[in-house]
């Protein structure tokens, strides 16, 4: 595991918090999907309680949320659980958790857009996947374009070699200026999907002595400022803790 911050290049950026990203290797820490539908409760949590209360070492928001507080907007399955079996017209899908435990791609980003990549494909390999808004489409392509539109972000990447990204940036941005940012920054990233914006972006990280809890604010037509000064619960994360020789 990784951790690297990023300076911003863009000139014209409302703020200059650097961009944050957490590098991590599949093979030697276990992603989770966690949430609310899992446990029953009627309220979210912060990443940071998230991890607390589940062992985990870091945390990023799972993705959008649909107006009853606890279902995910897009497909979600998480092993035997499923927090939302509908697809949408979103074209990012993250899969893990590969049946075949010697796969050489324990963690993929994969484009629904993709010749003969569907949902089905992929579950056909997988047991859990997660599916949101495209930011960059595989090997590298930005799919926005410029708007006016801006807000903190927290993202979910892959590299060139397979490591999952945790990616945050307090600093708001438009989707088309933050995945230039991402891609010439020297990362390899090659795929990339939107996790959430505003103030409940969020990623938290905590290795030993280390506490880093990261949240966002601002976001065009909702919270135009920098002034948000605490993480807002939220109902899903996605999270990794430790590989151990016995996990699947």
């Amino acid at each position: 595991m990784d951790l690297r911050y990023l300076p911003v290049t863009q000139p014209n950026a409302s703020a200059k918090s650097p961009i944050t990203v957490l590098r991590i290797d599949p093979h030697l820490w276990e992603l989770e999907l966690i949430g609310s539908s899992q446990t029953g409760e009627s309220a979210g949590h912060t990443a940071r309680e998230w991890c607390e209360a589940h062992n985990l070492t870091a945390a990023i928001n799972a993705g959008m949320f649909k107006t009853d507080g606890n279902t995910h907007v897009g497909f979600m399955r998480f092993r035997e659980h499923v927090n939302n079996g509908k697809v949408n017209s979103y074209l990012s899908v993250a899969a893990f958790d590969a049946h075949d435990p010697t796969s050489p791609a324990p963690f993929r980003i994969f484009d629904l857009d993709a010749p003969q990549i569907t949902l089905q494909s992929i579950l056909k390999d997988y047991d859990s996947a997660v599916q949101n808004l495209r930011l960059i489409k595989r090997p590298g392509w930005n799919q926005w374009g410029q708007q006016g539109r801006m807000w903190s972000e927290a993202a979910l990447g892959e590299d060139a070699s397979g490591r999952v990204l945790f990616l945050f940036s307090r600093t708001p941005f438009s989707m088309h200026d933050l995945n230039q940012e991402l891609l010439s920054a020297g990362i390899g990233i090659v795929a990339a999907q939107h996790l959430e914006g505003g103030p409940e972006a969020q990623l938290y990280l905590q290795v030993g002595e280390l506490k880093l809890e990261m949240f966002g604010s601002y976001e065009t037509s909702f919270v135009e400022n920098d002034s948000n000064a605490k993480p807002w619960p939220i109902p899903n994360v996605l999270g990794v803790r430790p590989r151990t020789s016995t996990t699947r």
